[in-house]
């Protein structure tokens, strides 16, 4: 069993590409618990989650 100290995030968490959760446009909707949410991609290649 590895040290949890030595494990990296990858171990975790899930990690998702932001360009595939948006399949190549700018943005995409991402539902919880019955609310929407927009997940955006900035020109500067920053994210921003909107409710």
């Amino acid at each position: 069993m590895q040290d949890p100290a030595n494990a990296t995030l990858a171990e975790f968490h899930p990690i998702h590409d932001a360009r595939e959760l948006t399949q190549g446009a700018i943005q995409a909707r991402i539902v919880l618990d019955e609310q929407v949410y927009t997940l955006r991609i900035t020109r500067a290649n920053k994210l921003i989650l909107t409710k």
